[in-house]
């Protein structure tokens, strides 16, 4: 690789979001020609670069040397494609980042999950006195990172991203889970899954599901596994003793650890295999794997009160992930399990909830756009207009013992800004009838 293989190339930054604009002071820095495009009329912020703005240009794209494309615009938009076709290397932050970067990469990417597992992975580092650093699809973006001193890079890495990243090199790399989900970009699951295994190129150490076969790299085999499934070798779930074993012995006792249900154990596997690999000692992520108290929005427990528990897994924004929080979270329920679902499914299938509607789910309450759909699959289920009709129905349903949970298994950009305000405003919904009730027990 040349010293700077950059300079004075002609590169046009596709998508000025966060990401986007990390690309363009990055670039600059680094002595190339930038231009950049955007397809809204009205970016809100300055650029210290040309920028054209409206429906993309396809003769602009195809006389560059370089794109420098956005996770969030697809590849197979007419004038990307154009330029693609026209030979223009097309990459995207991680590859630019990947370029320039000499630390050790943990990369993990899946369906459900990743940010809890990145997360994980990154204080169990810090646990045993790392300089580790996080970012990538989660906090910072990952060209901001190459300007910290670190001895490990732990990056979230999402399909978007990987399908434009081709020599990341990542020390441990790591794919969680394979669920329907951004059928609307991919396509089709063998899309979607060709382009989550990407991150496997040229990986020293790799880590996948046991359970998951789709999660298996395809031409190497895997240093290490994990699943719910018992096993001698890697890393396997005790569900009589509840705990997480290494090569089939005990080494960590759930009740110990601060996050609950099955779908956590498996991350915690996933980022103890991980880190393992990277050389962190095993008190390190004992530690961290107890003191762990888990992500916003990801079956977080909001409150408790009149006997009842309300969780917000507003991040649930796939089937997948909503089977994951009933499967987890249905064994500890001793009551009422009451769901609270709906919003966009981007072309998903739902079919595979019909079960866990009918022998995990005590009550169905659903809303937005694809609500409907969901409420055929149970018999009696409730639909409501407003994330505050379903909270305000929920507490009406909730007899005794309950759990109430949003795990919506759709997006939520038919009703909401993005799933942290539907979260937010659950929380806000929970914590007002809390406060009427006279506060948490």
């Amino acid at each position: 690789m040349a010293a700077n293989p950059l300079a004075n190339k002609n590169i046009i930054v596709v998508g000025l979001g966060l990401t986007g604009l990390s690309c363009v002071t990055f670039l600059v820095a680094k002595g190339a020609n930038v231009s950049a495009v955007d397809t809204r009329e009205d970016l809100g912020v300055s650029v210290s670069v040309p920028v054209f703005l409206g429906e993309l240009d396809s003769a602009r794209l195809c006389a560059a040397d370089m794109l420098v494309v956005s996770p969030g615009l697809s590849l197979k938009t007419p004038a990307i494609n154009a330029a693609i076709d026209a030979g223009v290397q097309v990459i995207g932050d991680i590859e630019l980042f990947a370029m320039f970067n000499n630390t050790p990469v943990l990369a993990v990417t899946g369906s459900n999950g990743k940010s809890t597992v990145a997360t994980l992975a990154y204080e169990m580092c810090l646990a045993a006195s790392k300089k580790a650093l996080l970012g990538g699809n989660i906090g910072i973006p990952a060209l901001e990172l190459l300007e910290k001193d670190a001895d490990i890079i732990v990056l979230e890495l999402s399909s978007f991203q990987l399908e434009t990243t081709y020599t990341l090199r990542p020390h441990v790399a790591c794919m969680l889970n394979l669920s329907d989900d951004h059928l609307d970009r991919h396509g089709d699951m063998l899309s979607y899954q060709r382009a989550k295994l990407r991150i496997y190129r040229d990986a020293r150490f790799s880590v996948c599901n046991r359970d998951d076969a789709a999660t298996w790299p395809m031409t190497i085999n895997p240093d290490v596994m994990f699943g719910l499934s018992s096993s001698e070798r890697g890393l396997s779930w005790n569900k009589d003793s509840a705990h997480i074993l290494l090569d089939g012995k005990y080494f960590l006792d759930s009740h110990a650890c601060m996050l609950v249900g099955e779908h956590n154990m498996l991350n915690i596997q996933a980022a103890t295999a991980m880190t393992m690999l990277a050389g962190i000692d095993h008190s390190a992520i004992k530690r961290a794997a107890t003191t762990f108290a888990g992500l916003a929005h990801r079956c977080q427990t909001v409150a408790v009160s009149n006997h009842v528990r309300w969780i917000n897994d507003s991040k649930a924004t796939n089937v997948g992930a909503t089977i994951a929080a009933i499967d987890g979270l249905a064994p500890t329920c001793t009551g009422k399990l009451i769901l609270i679902a709906g919003g966009d499914g981007k072309g998903a299938d739902f079919s595979p909830l019909e079960e866990r509607f009918n022998t995990q789910v005590s009550e169905l309450i659903t809303l937005g756009k694809d609500g409907p759909k969901l409420a055929e699959l149970k018999a009696n289920s409730h639909q409501v207009a407003t994330l505050d009709d379903a909270v305000q129905l929920a507490a009406t349903l909730a007899k005794g013992d309950a759990t109430v949970l949003l795990s919506p298994a759709c997006a939520s950009l038919d009703m909401f800004k993005n799933y942290q305000q539907r979260g937010d405003l659950f929380v806000k919904a929970v914590n007002t009838l809390v406060a009427k009730q006279g506060g948490q027990r």
